[in-house]
């Protein structure tokens, strides 16, 4: 029973004290006046009477009640029902107040005299029980009757409130009352464990809505800060409640405050959760709180700060949560849309929604914490129950793992721990949440899925909830009275609330104790019962792993090897091992290997030979590495006990154990592992002891207890509770003898455990404190450690002794961690356990003896494992080493890892080939990794990777774990820019100072002080420098030559280039003098005789003049004669009529260090205005021609970007430069000069005379071009759109072409138009860009490139007109050419585009080489393989860098020379000016024309490839940026794109990225000519080498492969006349190329062809051994990532001409080189095709050389999408709206089976045939086509004709039969030439040119109808 209040009081406006203007509360009178003993009065009420302050009022407010909660010091929760009225005051009183206090009324007294003021006056309830409206009746009822004034004493009335007694719960009902005729009904509830909601939960749904109570409810599980915001204190009081109600089971045990008052606003940045309301008047003080969660009640919004993360329940829990509660809440929503909804679907009342709503919470916590009472453990029975939940195994039932972030907090907060404190107790009285636990779980799990299941159950579980609440539903009869309305209006008369009796109350109250003393207990005796458990969890399922888990055959595997090993069968497990070890990731077979090895344990020991010893703790340890540190599946608590049962003999009366071997884990290390295994050990001692108890006492009893739980075997809880019954029945001595037994068990079992804690925390070696230096013991890190306990190496080196750097006296520290972890573990337990203090004492002294004890025996054992003889390594193989390449360290055992690739590691299929244990061998050349897979099913294999040290990127240190043994190592993970990567973790027995050793030599190699150390110059001079400086007195002229041009250009130079330190160049090999090209002996370069330049010839000594013939010779020479640019002749005219000359101005290398010596000019500038122009460009780079087009006669120039001052000078109009010096005036002009002479060279220019008119553009451009050309050209403008890049790119960032705009095919309706309609006003840029962002560049240019559409008044219909197009375009930067204008007569064009700069090269690269090569797998989505090659933007950069090009080869192609101006010319310029010729000029698709652009563009020109390969340590920092790997890869697009066109293969391109980043030749060392003169390696690349081994160009050693064997042939080589090609470039035409991507695990990288050589003839010796084998088989499996490809799998025409190779060996015959073979071949081919009229498809498709690709002319595509508008750049005439044809252009319009239908491959037969039209129609000439493949007869209109006319098909021919001549017929022809086709439908007449024909198409047509 309980009192129904605790204390009555009235609070009123204290006139006397007010602090700063605030008023205050005091406490009128308080009854009872002394304080109960069990409720002391809790002070600060009248704070909370007014939460938002104490105030005077002008008005009367209408009378208010709220219930505030007060906590108090033993946080009971005592409920202030306040009810507050207004009185008016009088004047004594108001003069009290000051006049501020009047102020703050807004109406001052001494202008209204009669205005009254109104103070509040509260009336209280104190009580610990929550009866809100019992409480508003109550007080209310004493308010009415002082208003009212009735004639009842109000001291009756407070003195019956107080001495009203009620009981607490049970479910019964009292009437009370006051005493002035009024009676209420008190229903108390069934159950007082289950929280009282009344409506509050379904309000606070209804207020917020359901996510945002969810939100709420999970941060007040979680431990978060939560504050209501309502300007309803009653609200913020329920809502509270509400929050707290759907909890349930779990309480909240922080602050609870639910009406906090304004002067306490300071608790809101308390550090601890809370749940707080406060009045929305506060609003503004709560805006600054940075992690509170704000609810606002009346707003129905939930605020929750940035920095706040609330873990919500764990999916699909919150998904089922929220429909059931939307079901309860809005029942209409699933039913909404349809078509015959139900009539009514109101939602239930407001307190029958509220037990729904509470119904889904218990719901909720049934699943979440369903099976926890298997998690109990108790420690002990007597004197009361002791209770730990194992969270570890709870975790583990749920499979959540740590993923589940909601359930790990939830079990680590104080509400949990407060849950198994009350509910932990197997005895007690149980509620609802424990039947629904133990007894609903099944149910619960099927509903799972179905809502509607959930909801019935939910409504069950209402029902039983409403009725706790409501046990009487149909009782309600309240009396209580109401004020009168007359009493509340007539606010003036109200009298005073008067102050009451103090006696007659007290009378009162002392009348009722006296009462309730004398009257006899009312106990209702709580039942109590056994608490029941519930069914135990089913295995969850391993959601990491869960095929693995439920794979019986994994687990047969772990069994037979365990089996093998005890029965010693050590092969058989030896493969079964790796099997085994892949089985242990799963959870089932882990378990299974606990229960098999505890079988083969005899009386807790197991001895084991050595090598059993060894693979049982292999497995051990593979088990152990997936623990988690809180070992939630119990492996690592299976394994204890059998850690310290196996062992092995190591020598006399020592024994070794498995624990000094698995000790590397971090389970081993948390204390909360080693707590949880120690409760878990002590229950089962303690259930024994009671079980022994019991079998001896009360046998039947046991029988009795087994019948009903089915032969279960009697759980801890269920002995627990069945000894609490009896406990009161014991008598004192048996009480304390149960206590004092359970005491020592566990005292027994802390010694137990302080042992196995040594065992397993102190290390094998002592002197070694590694485990505690790495763990800090009882941290949650991870043991790492690099040195390998000895069980395992089996043999230690001894090394380790003197590596270690531990003194012995350190041991001492070991000894003493162990001892400091041990002990704070016996602390906590025993305190929790309740271990007396003499048995904890005791402890702490024996703990240091038992780890000085352990540290004994560990020394013997140490010390005697080192004598173990070693374990058999694989033998290390030695790699096959080029000529010339030497070790410069020797072989280290080490473990080559998997990286992310998963080809090799066996995941995609294949055996694993790695990991590998092999050794790693540093050459100066190479790293080579060779060694044999760890699976010994792949054993015999080898595996290689390497890579050349110069292509090394980036090495980092690595700590690896070795799968096989569980320790992990320091290794080194090394990646390559030729795309390889090498994860390697050194072997036990390499010194880690040997390491080092090996990353220092490495970094040398890699890095060279200077070009000189690379391996291309010292490979094969280490015996042979002494004699080559005998050699001295030969070539004196290049020695002069490179002496002379070194002084010159380091005279000129300046201080543009800072001089290297430099080097005496090594002498050269002797070797004859050069021969020239030409036939005279002096050769000089003829030039202008200029005032100021003398000739080269009369200028230099004959010496010198020698060797100019080598400058000749250079491959720019070459070039420029072939294509016509400048020849040499020795005479000193000229032609004037040659508008270039070969300049000299450079020979000395003094105008620009990076240009070659030999340039070409525009005739007309002499050299000393070179001179001056290269001021103007960055570095010296002034424009020079690289390249003529031999149709157009349009140039290709190059140049670097212009100096800022040059762009200004350049650009500006003439009355802008004032203030620009004179020097930098005559410069601009002098480049105005120099553009206006190339442009003059152009024929186009000079035959329009340079007239700036429509007219006469068109006519020149007619008679220039072909017909073709008139169609291509406004294409160009959309072309323009997409290289500029539109508004949205970003500067600085890559473009993607013209993504935002669509290109739109123009067609040109009115070619012809007017001079006279040019729109000369309209803006130049209009047409090719929609923005207004490059407008400032130049006024014109847009107009001329595209044909710009304009609207006409009259009828509105487009016009298109073509603009004149410029002679000359500019590619510019866009960046540099901002602000310049231009004057419209000039005849030059800039387009500015955006390059891409080195260092986006740089960091795309090194993403793609990440994508391609990742360093370790991941199934993380965004780090797929696409989505990295996305983000490393490298396709984008190809088709920028591409469609730059084909741009470029489009303005080239119409007539208009392009001068390439980029960056500082050697970069980007490079890579677009090489692929424009390459592109334009088929003669560049060739083996000797692509090494001439290359030698040409990218050497000559100076590509800085040291300084971009980091060759050296000087260019260290800038790091590895593949300019010229971006242009192959760019070859290798079109390459795929038109593979016909030329003559070398991918490989070809493969082969020159490998070697242009090995070193392994000079080619492509050094930044340009001038620096490989100084160095001398320029010109010593011709003539005979001493050491034929030793190849020193790599062309020439193309050269030499390609005489041996076809590898760099494209046999479908056919290429066509002077085709130009023009690829796709956007990203979706793009591939990856496959040299990133491929590997060759058998060989290494197979770009050193001497390797492969060698390394088959070993394989061929070691195969010619004789086999006692059976008959071998043929077959080989060809492994993707392991075996050469092409070598494996040979192409049909590389293996028969091989196969044609051995026979003529074997024939004895001289065998013929493979090249002149295929020549042979093609030739009779050709022959044959001219014999036939046409071959026929399958002989013909290889050779016949006008196979025409697919892509080859496939006319202008350009799709009208948004996205990614793709535009094929073949602007061929085929799309145009002409249809007249082009000769020799084959068709689109009719592809088959992805082959033109015109192509020679569908034609069997073709020819003229007449055919007789139909009814009186002539005879007509058609040119007739018999088609094989589709079986029909063709015919066209004329030869060229791409629309067919007809189509006889052969299927209808009944007959072909000579004929006879008819009407009309050709004259003058044989009768037997005439012939007819007889078909279903009608009959064909026709006449071919003579007789034979007509047998010829007679046989043919024949033939095929047979065929057929």
């Amino acid at each position: 029973m309980a009192r129904l209040a605790d204390y009555y009081l009235v609070v009123t406006y204290d006139l006397d004290k007010r602090v700063e203007g605030e008023g205050q509360g005091r406490i009128l009178q308080r009854f009872p006046e002394k304080d109960w003993e069990d409720s002391p009065f809790p002070q600060g009420v009248e704070l909370f009477c007014q939460p938002s302050g104490w105030q005077l009022y002008a008005e009367r407010q209408p009378p208010s009640f709220f219930v505030a909660v007060l906590t108090d010091i033993n946080s009971e929760r005592h409920y202030c029902a306040c009810f507050t009225f207004w009185e008016g005051l009088d004047k004594q009183q108001l003069q009290k107040a000051s006049v501020s206090e009047v102020d703050e009324v807004d109406e001052a007294p001494a202008v209204v005299q009669s205005a009254q003021v109104f103070a509040p006056k509260s009336l209280v309830l104190v009580s610990r029980l929550d009866y809100t409206e019992v409480f508003r009746n109550c007080l209310g009822l004493i308010y009415t009757v002082h208003v009212d004034g009735l004639s009842f004493p109000l001291e009756t009335l407070i003195g019956n409130l107080l001495t009203c007694v009620i009981p607490i719960a049970g479910g019964s009902q009292r009437t009370i009352t006051l005493g002035a005729g009024d009676r209420q009904v008190i229903q108390t509830p069934i159950d007082d464990a289950l929280p009282v909601s009344g409506s509050t939960v379904a309000q606070l749904f209804r207020q917020l809505g359901i996510i945002n109570v969810l939100y709420l409810f999970c941060a007040a599980l979680t431990e978060h800060k939560i504050l209501f915001l309502s300007s309803s204190y009653q609200r913020l009081t329920d809502a509270c409640r509400g929050l707290l109600a759907i909890m349930f089971p779990l309480k909240y045990s922080f602050t609870y405050v639910p009406i906090l008052p304004g002067k306490l606003l300071e608790v809101l940045s308390t550090p601890t959760p809370f749940i707080i309301g406060v009045n929305s008047f506060f609003r503004s003080e709560t805006q600054e709180l940075l992690d509170v969660i704000i609810a606002d009640l009346d707003g129905g919004t939930v605020t929750i700060p940035e920095c706040v993360h609330i873990s919500l329940l764990p999916e699909p829990l919150l998904q089922q949560t929220q429909t059931v509660l939307s079901m309860i809440l809005d029942p209409e929503l699933e039913i909404a849309d349809h078509a015959f909804p139900p009539l009514s679907t109101q939602p239930s009342a407001l307190k029958i929604q509220d037990k729904e709503i509470r119904g889904v919470f218990l719901w909720l916590f049934a699943r979440l914490l369903k099976g926890y009472r298997m998690c109990l453990h108790l420690i002990r029975i007597h004197p009361e129950p002791v209770i730990r939940f194992h969270k570890a195994a709870f975790l583990g039932q749920r499979a959540v793992l740590t993923e589940d972030d909601f359930l790990m907090k939830v079990l680590d907060g104080m509400a949990f721990a407060g849950f198994v404190s009350e509910r932990g107790p197997p005895y007690r009285a149980t509620d609802l949440f424990d039947d629904l636990v133990a007894n609903q779980g099944e149910r619960i799990r099927q509903e799972e899925t179905c809502p509607h299941k959930v909801m019935t159950h939910v409504k069950e579980l209402a029902e039983l909830l409403f009725k706790n609440e409501n046990p009487y539903p149909a009782v309600a009869m309240h009396k209580v009275q109401r004020p009168s309305e007359s009493s509340q209006n007539a606010s003036e008369k109200q009298t005073p609330f008067p102050m009451l009796d103090d006696i007659t109350v007290q009378l009162f109250i002392d009348h009722a104790a006296a009462k309730l003393t004398t009257a006899p207990p009312v106990v209702k005796a709580e039942v109590k019962g056994m608490v029941p458990s519930g069914p135990p969890l089913g295995d969850a399922v391993d959601r990491n792993g869960h095929v693995m888990a439920n794979s019986a055959r994994r687990l047969e595997v772990v069994r037979n090897c365990i089996t093998y090993i005890f029965e010693n069968k050590m092969l058989e497990a030896k493969k079964l091992m790796p099997a085994v070890l892949r089985a242990l990731k799963g959870r089932a077979a882990r378990i299974c290997l606990t229960q098999e090895l505890n079988q083969h344990v005899l009386q807790n020991r197991a001895v084991l030979d050595d090598q059993q010893f060894d693979y049982i703790v292999r497995m051990m340890n593979c088990t152990l590495q997936d623990c988690s540190h809180i070992d939630e599946h119990g492996i690592a608590a299976a394994l204890l006990p059998l850690v310290t049962a196996f062992c092995r003999k190591l020598g006399a009366g020592i024994t070794q154990f498995a624990y000094s071997c698995v000790q590397e884990h971090m389970v081993w290390a948390t204390m909360q592992f080693w707590e949880a295994m120690f409760y878990s050990d002590v229950q089962n001692h303690i259930r024994a002891l009671y079980l022994e108890g019991e079998d001896g006492e009360q046998h039947n009893n046991t029988e009795h207890q087994e019948g009903p739980a089915g032969g279960r075997e009697i759980s801890a809880l269920d002995l627990a509770s069945e000894q609490n019954r009896l406990w009161p029945t014991l008598t004192k001595e048996m009480q304390a003898e149960r206590v004092q037994k359970e005491e020592s068990t566990v005292f027994s079992q802390a010694i137990h455990y302080a042992n196995r804690m040594s065992y397993l925390l102190l290390p094998l070696d002592t002197s070694k404190n590694r485990l505690l230096r790495n763990t800090g013991l009882g941290d949650v890190e991870s043991v790492s450690n690099s040195y390998v306990t000895n069980s395992i190496a089996g043999s230690m080196a001894e090394s380790y002794d003197t590596e270690s750097g531990f003194e012995d006296a350190e041991s001492s520290d070991v000894a003493n961690s162990v001892v400091r972890f041990i002990n704070r573990f016996v602390d906590k337990v025993c305190n929790e356990s309740g271990v007396t203090n003499e048995h904890l004492k005791a402890l702490h002294i024996m703990i240091p003896d038992i780890v000085q004890m352990h540290i004994e025996t560990l020394d013997a054992v140490h010390r005697e494992s080192k004598r173990l003889p070693p374990i058999q390594k694989p033998k290390l193989l030695r790699p096959v080493l080029l000529s010339g390449e030497e070790l410069v360290m020797d072989a280290m055992r080490v473990h080559l890892i998997p990286d992310g690739r998963e080809e090799a590691t066996g995941l995609m299929g294949g055996p694993p080939l790695l990991p590998a244990e092999g050794a790693i061998f540093l050459t100066n050349y190479r790293l080579i990794f060779k060694g044999t897979p760890t699976d010994p099913l792949v054993g015999e294999e080898v595996v290689t990777r390497s890579f050349p040290i110069a292509s090394l990127t980036k090495e980092k240190r690595i700590s690896v774990t070795i799968p096989m043994d569980q320790f992990v190592q320091e290794g080194l993970q090394l990646r390559s820019c030729t795309f390889q990567l090498m994860k390697i973790a050194f072997d036990e027995e390499v010194a880690s100072d040997l390491a080092e050793v090996f990353r220092k030599h490495m970094h040398k190699l890699r890095y060279p002080q200077h070009v000189q150390g690379t391996f291309a110059f010292t490979v094969g001079q280490s015996g042979k420098m002494v004699v080559e400086h005998k050699a001295k007195d030969k070539n004196q002229s290049l020695k002069t030559l490179s002496k002379n041009l070194v002084k010159s250009a380091k005279r000129t130079m300046g201080r543009q280039h800072v001089t290297k330190k430099k080097y005496s160049p090594p002498t050269w090999e002797n070797r004859s003098s050069f021969q020239s090209e030409m036939d005279e002996d002096e050769i000089s370069v003829s030039e202008e005789v200029d005032s100021s330049s003398l000739t080269l010839s009369s200028t230099m000594r004959s010496s010198d003049r020698q060797t100019m013939s080598n400058v000749v010779e250079r491959a720019c020479c070459r070039d420029y004669q072939r294509l016509g640019l400048g020849t040499l002749s020795s005479s000193l005219t000229r032609s004037k009529n040659e508008p270039f000359r070969i300049s000299t101005v450079n020979r000395m290398y003094t105008v620009c260090r990076s240009y070659p010596g030999l340039l070409i000019v525009p005739q007309s500038i002499p050299d000393t205005t070179l001179q001056r122009i290269c001021r103007c460009y960055r570095q010296n780079r002034f424009p020079v021609v690289c390249w003529r087009n031999s149709r157009t006669k349009a140039v290709l120039l190059r140049s670097a970007g212009l100096h800022a001052k040059g762009v200004v000078g350049f650009f500006k109009s003439p009355n802008a430069q004032a203030s620009v010096p004179s020097q930098a005036d005559s410069t601009s002009l002098e480049q105005e000069k120099y553009l206006q002479a190339i442009i003059s060279s152009m024929p186009s220019y000079s035959e329009s005379s340079g007239r700036n008119t429509l007219s006469g553009f068109t006519s020149t451009h007619m008679s220039t071009s072909d017909s073709s050309d008139k169609l291509r050209q406004p294409k160009i403008g959309a072309l323009m759109k997409q290289v500029m890049g539109t508004k949205e790119d970003l500067p600085g960032t890559f473009s993607r072409g013209a993504l935002g705009q669509r290109a739109k095919v123009i067609s040109l309706s009115q070619p012809k138009v007017s001079g006279k309609a040019r729109n000369a006003a309209r803006g130049k840029w209009g047409s090719i860009r929609g923005s207004g962002r490059l407008s400032a560049y130049n006024p014109d240019v847009g107009t001329r490139l595209a044909a710009k559409e304009s609207p006409q008044s009259n009828g509105g219909e487009a016009l298109f007109l073509r603009q004149q197009k410029a002679y000359l375009y500019i590619i510019g930067d866009k960046s540099q050419l901002k602000g310049g204008k231009q004057d419209s007569f000039q005849h030059w064009e800039v387009v500015p585009i955006e390059v891409c700069d080195v260092r986006q090269v740089k960091n795309s690269f090194k993403k793609l080489m990440k994508a391609c090569v990742p360093s370790s797998s991941t199934s993380d989505p965004n780090m797929s393989f696409l989505r990295c090659l996305e983000d490393s933007e490298w396709m984008a950069l190809l088709h920028r860098v591409l469609q730059v090009s084909v741009l470029v080869v489009e303005l080239l192609d119409t007539g208009s020379s392009v001068m390439v101006s980029l960056e500082d010319g050697w970069d980007v310029t490079t890579q677009v000016v090489s692929l424009v010729q390459l592109l334009s000029d088929p003669y560049y698709r060739t083996f000797d024309g692509f090494r001439l652009l290359v030698e040409k563009e990218w050497l000559s020109f100076g590509h800085r490839f040291s300084h971009r390969g980091a060759q050296t340590l000087g260019s260290q920092s800038s790091g590895f940026t593949p300019v010229f790997l971006q242009f192959l890869d760019c070859v290798h697009q079109i390459h795929l794109q038109f593979p016909m066109e030329f003559e070398f293969s991918q490989y070809y391109l493969k082969f020159l990225a490998y070697h242009y980043v090995s070193n392994r030749f000079r080619t492509f060392l050094l930044d340009s000519d001038y620096e490989r003169i100084e160095l001398g390696v320029l010109y010593e690349e011709k003539g005979e080498r001493k050491g034929p081994q030793v190849c020193k160009s790599v062309w020439d050693y193309f050269d030499r492969l390609h005489k041996k064997t076809p590898i760099f042939y494209n046999y479908m080589f056919s290429p066509e006349d002077d085709e130009v090609l023009r690829p796709y470039t956007f990203v979706s035409n793009l591939k990856v190329w496959d040299f990133y991507m491929e590997e060759t695990l058998s060989e290494g990288p197979s770009y050193d062809w001497e390797l492969r050589g060698r390394q088959e003839r070993v394989a061929e010796e070691t195969a010619d051994k004789p086999d006692s084998g059976g008959p071998k088989s043929q077959r080989h499996i060809v492994w993707p990532c392991y075996d050469s490809l092409n070598k494996a799998v040979p192409d049909a025409i590389t293996k028969l001409l091989h196969d044609l190779q051995s026979l003529e060996a074997e024939l004895g015959q001289p065998s013929e080189k493979w090249k002149d073979t295929w020549d042979k071949m093609k030739n009779t081919q050709r022959t044959e095709s001219k014999l036939e009229s046409k071959p026929s498809f399958s002989s013909s498709l290889l050779m016949s050389s006008n196979l025409s690709h697919q892509r080859r002319s496939q006319g202008v595509y350009l799709q009208e999408s948004g996205v990614g508008s793709s535009i094929n750049l073949n602007l061929d005439c085929e799309a145009s709206t002409t249809s007249t044809p082009v000769p020799g252009r084959p068709s689109t319009s009719t592809l088959y089976s992805q082959f033109q239908s015109t192509e020679s491959e569908n034609r069997s037969f073709e020819g003229i045939l007449y055919k007789k039209g139909a009814l009186l129609k002539p005879w007509k000439p058609r040119w007739f086509v018999l088609d094989k493949t589709k079986h029909q007869l063709r015919y066209y209109e004329t030869r060229q004709d791409k629309e067919c006319k007809g189509v006889i098909e052969l299927a209808d021919v009944e007959s072909v039969i000579p004929g006879t001549p008819t009407m009309g017929a050709p004259k003058n022809i044989d009768e037997k030439a005439f012939f007819d086709l007889k078909t279903t439908k009608r009959v064909y007449y026709f006449c071919a040119q003579d007789s034979l024909n007509a047998q010829l198409w007679m046989d043919s047509v024949q033939s095929c109808l047979s065929d057929a």
